[in-house]
């Protein structure tokens, strides 16, 4: 892929796009911050369970 076939893929990605509404943009916020939720729960539980077995 040339340069020019990558420039031409990006102008026909911003001629696909379109702002998002606010249902929309709020629902993407919504499960954004479960995924950052859940990762940190996760790496909380496994530090945990780190010092607790390997002190």
């Amino acid at each position: 892929m040339g340069a020019r076939d990558f420039f031409r893929s990006v102008a026909a990605v911003f001629r696909l796009s379109r702002k998002s509404d606010r249902e929309e943009f709020m629902l993407y916020l919504k499960l954004v911050a479960l995924g950052v939720v859940v990762i940190g729960t996760i790496g909380f539980i496994v530090r945990l369970l780190g010092n607790i077995f390997f002190g």
